[in-house]
Parts: C-alpha cells; structure tokens; sequence
C-alpha cells in the first residue's frame, strides 16, 4: 500500500485572490493499510519510526464513540494534525481535508452506528446517534488519501486562498514545571477553505485554550469551536451574536460528552476572527489577546477572572462567593469565573462568552494571543518591545539579508516570549501565539530604537 509522504508546492500566483498550484506527492510504501474501515486500529510496524510516531500522534486522547454533530470537528482535526507532520503548506492542507470530509459525508456510515444504551436515553433529551470512532475515522483517513492520489494524477487548477492580506503567524507552547501539558492553540489561516465557506469574505482563525482539570475540555474546544462557528447563520452579518453562539454551542457540546463519558475538566479560551476589515475575539476565562498598532498595545478584552467586579458580583447574586486560597476561586474551587466545561460549578461558573470587534486600518502590526501563564508575569505594555527585542535576536544570528524570505524573521518570536515568561518566574503551562499583519522586518526598519530586554521588564537603551 502506497501512502503519500509530503506534499510541495511547485508554484504560485495571488492574483486575483487565486493559488494555483501544481501538487507533487513523494510516496513510501508504508507497513500498514488505511483502505479497510471496518478493520481494527492497529499501529504500524517498529521498523518505522516515523509512521509509529504519526499513527500515536493521531489517535491518542481519541474517544471511541463520536456523534454526528462530533464528526466534522473531530475528523477535520485529525486530517490537519496528520498532514501538518507530513509538511503539507497550510492552504493545501485545509482543501484536502474539507475534500476528504466532503466524501465522507456522502458515506453511508450506519453500519458504524452504536445501539443506545438504556441509560444514555433517560440521560438524553432527544436520541443522539454515536458512531464509533475508530473505524470512522480510518474511513476518514482513506478518504484523505484519495484525494491525494486523485490530486496527484489531476491537480486542481486552482484553490481559493480567500486571504489578501499579510498574515504570518508564529506559536509556541510548552509544559513548563507542571506535570501535564494542558494548553492546546488553534492556527487556521485557511478558514474559509477549511470549512468550505464561498461568500467572498476573507477570513482567519486563531484561538488559545488554557484546560485545567484535566485536557478533554480544551481538545474538544479546539477541535469544534471554529467548526461550530463557521455554520452560523449570523457569521457574516453578525458576528458577535455567531461568536457567542459558537461558544455556546460548543460548550453544550462538550457537557453532552462529558456526561456520557463521565470527564471532568474544564478550558478558558480566547478566539480571534479576522474577517474582512474587522477584527472580532471572544473569549471565556483568563485567557487574553491584545492587538499592537504602531508599537502601541491596543486593549482589546478584559479577562474574567473572580475578583473582577462584576463577575464577583454576579457569582454572589447566583448564591455563590468567591475564596481567596493563594488565589481568588470560585467557591473556593476554580481560579476562573468563566469557562467551557466546569459543569459542577455551573452556573458560577458560566459559560457565556464576550465578544468586541474591532475595524482594521492597516496601520496594525500583529495581534497576540495568550494563556494566564503569560499575562500573569508579563503586562500587556510590555509586549511591543519584547516582540520588539525577539525579533533582533532571531534576526542577528541567522544573518538576514535583503533577499530572506518575506516574514521568516518573526518565525521564532512566540518561543522567544516563552522563554521570557518562564525565565521571569512562570511555572504554568505556557502557549503564545503571534499574528503578525505585516511583514515583521517593516517593524524593526520602523523602529530607530534599540531596546534591550530583561526578566524584570523592557529597557531602552
């Protein structure tokens, strides 16, 4: 069995808002099969370490049983993770998998359809149909792979990029001191193209997501919150109101799991959309995103957290209170007032999202994304000249000149932020995610200043 290793691209032109291009597929023979559905998920033979590594990769944190609702959030995330370990460029990999779904949405999928069982149906209050998920997702994966082959012997002429402006993004993420990794980040450049969304308005994707109690809530959120958002009907006239009713959704979502599944966890969350001319971020929690103009910070939200005004005083009309135990909790239990997941501190806990939106006059410079393991040792005002600073260092070594790719420089910044973060006393989890809206080089040629960085803050020199 033939199965395609990475993608290229051989060649592209913008104009007119169009890609084309001409795809090229190195193939191996690979020791297993993904063409059989209905066979058992088994992992590939030790000798590839490769393929080991990319089947484990794949498949771990899986739940065996998906929902119909479930199915386009947990296959689209599937097919991405897979073919970004494989190299493929964001754009090609965002039409392959919303062509692989397409297929298997045409699929006459009941004979992977799981009987209810008694006590799911008085915990229900309509019938939901579960799938099993293994072999549905292997089905998947097949069809995944034939859109590679297909493509292979008849590239598509074209691919809409659907984005015209600049837009680079650099994430990095790390455990840091704490025992497990429970951050996930979202990165969908391609969201239109992902989601199959052909209105004409460009759009772009981005979201951070800070799991505690466990990781479930934040993989689920990360694998269906942009999905959801994408069918709402209000996304193009509204988008406050879709936001809103995304995280909603969304949430609701994941109580249902979480009910047949008994999990127990919960996830903060900040999304950015750019759409258009307009910036629009929601968010839950104390998760945060700031946006950069001119070398000036933008306040864009204000984070839940208890001992916010209004949120202490809202958990206090519902009968609840806020402790403080090294940190202010609600009910002396979580350090957030609001979240996706947390059931059993519901509704002091809420999961109502905030929404602003924000129009975009080209004057930006980037918007950054990030969990409390970074704002709670670095302030917003900071950041300008610590991206500031990060760019230099990961410019000087490398030695950039005229003739570097457009952008290269800011692909390092994320980590170097991280390493700030950690080295000025973070012990959480650590995610940061940089959207850069103009070529990052264009901010240091602005920039007559030499600015010098320390653990203890910005220094201009």
């Amino acid at each position: 069995m033939l199965l395609p290793t990475a993608l290229y691209w051989t060649g592209y032109c913008r104009d007119q808002r169009t890609l084309y291009i001409t795809v090229r597929l190195c193939f191996s023979t690979a020791p297993w099969s993904v063409c059989d559905a209905s066979q058992t998920s088994e992992c590939p033979e030790e000798d590839n370490p490769r393929l080991v590594q990319e089947w484990r990769m794949s498949w771990r944190r899986r739940s065996r049983k998906v929902s119909l609702d479930e199915l386009r959030g947990e296959s689209l995330d599937l097919g991405l993770r897979v073919l970004t370990a494989r190299d493929v460029p964001s754009p090609l990999s965002a039409a392959m998998c919303h062509a692989a779904l397409t297929e298997l949405l045409k699929t006459d999928l009941s004979p992977f359809q799981l009987p209810q069982e008694a006590e799911q149906q008085q915990r229900e209050e309509q019938e939901v149909v579960l799938l099993q998920s293994e072999p549905v997702q292997r089905l998947f994966l097949n069809k995944l792979r034939e859109v590679g082959v297909a493509w292979n012997q008849h590239p598509p002429c074209s691919l809409s990029v659907g984005i015209s402006r600049f837009l680079l993004s650099s994430a990095h993420a790390i455990r840091n001191t704490r025992r497990k990794m429970e951050d996930r980040h979202v990165c969908l450049p391609d969201f239109n193209t992902l989601t199959g969304l052909k209105d004409g308005v460009e759009r772009s994707y981005y979201a951070v997501f800070d799991g505690h109690g466990g990781v479930d809530a934040a993989i689920y959120a990360a694998a269906h919150l942009h999905i959801n958002l994408s069918q709402q009907e209000a996304l193009t006239r509204d988008p406050v109101t879709a936001f809103k009713a995304a995280f909603t959704e969304t949430n609701d979502m994941f109580r249902r799991k979480a009910q047949r599944e008994r999990l127990r966890s919960g996830s903060t969350a900040v999304a950015v959309l750019l759409q258009g001319e307009w910036l629009h971020v929601a968010w839950l929690g104390d998760s945060q995103s700031m946006l950069v103009r001119r070398g000036q910070e933008v306040s864009l939200m204000e984070p839940h957290k208890p001992e916010r005004e209004d949120e202490k005083q809202r958990i206090e009309d519902l009968g609840g209170c806020i402790v403080f135990m090294g940190c202010w909790r609600v009910n002396g239990t979580y350090a957030v007032s609001r979240a996706i997941g947390d059931f059993d501190q519901n509704p002091y806990v809420s999961g109502d999202a905030d929404c602003s939106s924000f129009r975009l006059d080209g004057d930006e410079d980037y918007v950054l994304l990030a969990c409390d393991g970074f704002f709670d040792i670095v302030r917003p005002e900071e950041v300008p000249a610590l991206v500031l600073q990060a760019l230099r260092e990961c410019g000087e070594p490398q030695g950039a000149t005229v003739g570097s790719e457009v952008g290269a420089l800011g692909v390092g910044v994320a980590q170097k932020l991280v390493a700030h973060a950690k080295e000025a006393g973070s012990s959480d989890n650590i995610t940061v995610m940089v959207v850069f809206l103009r070529p990052p080089e264009q901010l240091l040629i602005r920039d007559p200043e030499k600015t010098s960085v320390t653990a203890e803050g910005p220094v201009l020199e």
